[in-house]
């Protein structure tokens, strides 16, 4: 796999030759943050060696790379997901990917339903600790000593002071940011009523398709991490309608001035 990294590695430097030292990756309806990106280039994952490409609804499947406010940032435009056929390595290869660009903070957002009645739709939430449902790891198989440790300690995923510094950052802002529990499901099908209620019983606030298997992956490779969850619809432990994608992809859509003011006033070296 380094080879193949090295290869993804070369080619993105070739079109964007800067140092970049913060990463993001953008979740379902929060596409149009890279149209804050300043002075931009734009590769889609196609023409990058060892890149899949997203099929799923919203997600782009490009890099963005550029400046927003100070920060110099290599941007996914969308996703691979475990629901659209892709293993775990292949959903993590970018992660890889951005850790061997040189960045030292991985920011990963993702549109998620609320199992918590005071988590609403339109909130922005911090995660501060994940449950991995997926039934798969993306560190099973050989250890590639390389990138990471064999068994990489998962006690402060969610960078602790980064998350303290979220909270001063909402303050200045004046808008409201809470933290909860993520847990991680396959998909594509959402989950039943039954499902919501054992997985808010386990303690979770906030359920998803994505995510941590990326988290997993930037903690192995040493990275810090931050997780936000934009909350586009309550679960049906709250009702019996139906969801929609252009449902969820409004409600996240609203994070964007807020993820946008998170990137340009972290302090990524504190």
């Amino acid at each position: 796999m380094e080879d193949r990294i090295q290869q993804s590695v070369s080619y993105i430097r070739s079109r964007a030759n800067i140092k970049q030292e913060l990463g993001i990756v953008l979740g379902t309806g929060l596409n149009s943050l890279a149209e804050r990106v300043k002075e931009t280039v734009e590769i889609p994952y196609g023409e990058i060696p060892g890149f899949k490409v997203s099929t799923a609804p919203s997600h782009k499947g490009r890099l963005v790379i550029g400046r927003v406010g100070n920060k110099r940032v290599v941007m996914m435009q969308g996703r691979l997901h475990y629901y659209e056929g892709y293993s775990l390595p292949e959903i993590t290869y970018p992660i890889r990917v951005l850790t061997a660009l040189g960045i030292n903070t991985l920011i990963l957002t993702n549109a998620a339903g609320s199992l918590n009645p005071y988590l609403l739709p339109g909130d922005l939430v911090a995660i501060n600790d994940h449950i991995n449902f997926m039934g798969n790891n993306p560190l099973i198989g050989a250890n590639e000593e390389q990138f990471g440790e064999r068994f990489p300690s998962l006690h402060d995923t969610y960078d602790a002071e980064l998350r303290g510094q979220l909270r001063q950052i909402a303050d200045r802002n004046n808008f409201k940011l809470r933290e909860g529990v993520y847990i991680a499901v396959t998909g594509p099908s959402f989950e039943t009523r039954a499902e919501c209620l054992m997985m808010r019983n386990w303690g979770a606030d906030l359920v998803g398709m994505s995510t941590v298997p990326e988290v997993i992956a930037a903690i192995h490779g040493g990275l810090r991490v931050i997780g936000l969850s934009a909350v586009t619809n309550f679960t049906n432990i709250f009702h019996g309608a139906a969801h929609t994608q252009a449902e969820i992809q409004e409600q996240a859509a609203g994070n964007t001035a807020k993820l946008e003011a998170i990137i340009k006033e972290i302090e990524l070296n504190s």
